[in-house]
């Protein structure tokens, strides 16, 4: 598993599907500060200080692959309110399933009529992948940027100075308003 640089995210790791086996292999990838600006762009936060993960990367039924783990960042944000610097720290686990293109594993289950079940609390659709490589380092990035919180404040920072529409000013517009400005020809 030799890593490589990719045109599609600033952080890859590629993994050949060829040398995964039913027995999970250990795996730890960690951003370098050219991935860690790249990634602070992509997602459009002020800085990206860590970007690392501990991977379980395994054989999943026949031909599928699954990648377990657990990804820890650290960033810094604007803050909504007063635009100063916010740091957050992201700490999550995941699950992601990989299958051929042409698996039909890859396909959502449906009914006679043709439609899809979907159920909103079940597992995720395996993604598919063609060739013979996985950048087990772009899903890693995508379940850290899915823990970003997109409005992010300082602490004990409120939005002050809003006042609520009353309606007291509100009236129904006459319906011979519009008849006012009206001059017969």
């Amino acid at each position: 598993m030799k890593r490589h640089d990719s045109d599609e995210t600033p952080f890859s790791y590629p993994v050949k599907v060829g040398h995964i086996s039913a027995n999970p292999v250990d795996v730890h990838v960690e951003a370098d500060e050219r991935e860690l600006a790249g990634l602070a762009a992509l997602w459009d936060v002020l800085s990206v200080g860590k970007l690392e993960a501990d991977l379980k990367i395994s054989r999943w039924k026949r031909d599928g692959v699954r990648i377990k783990g657990n990804v820890k960042a650290k960033i810094v944000q604007a803050c909504v309110v007063t635009l100063e610097p916010v740091e957050s720290d992201i700490d999550e686990d995941f699950e992601h399933i990989f299958v051929p293109e042409d698996s039909k594993l890859a396909r959502a289950p449906s009914v006679d009529a043709g439609e899809m079940i979907l159920d909103p609390d079940g597992p995720d659709l395996p993604e598919t992948f063609t060739g013979d490589t996985i950048d087990a380092g772009a899903v890693v990035a995508e379940f850290a940027a899915l823990a970003i919180d997109p409005y992010p404040r300082k602490p004990g920072v409120a939005f002050e100075g809003h006042i609520e529409d009353t309606g007291e000013d509100d009236r129904k517009p006459s319906p011979f308003a519009v008849l006012k400005d009206w001059k017969k020809e």
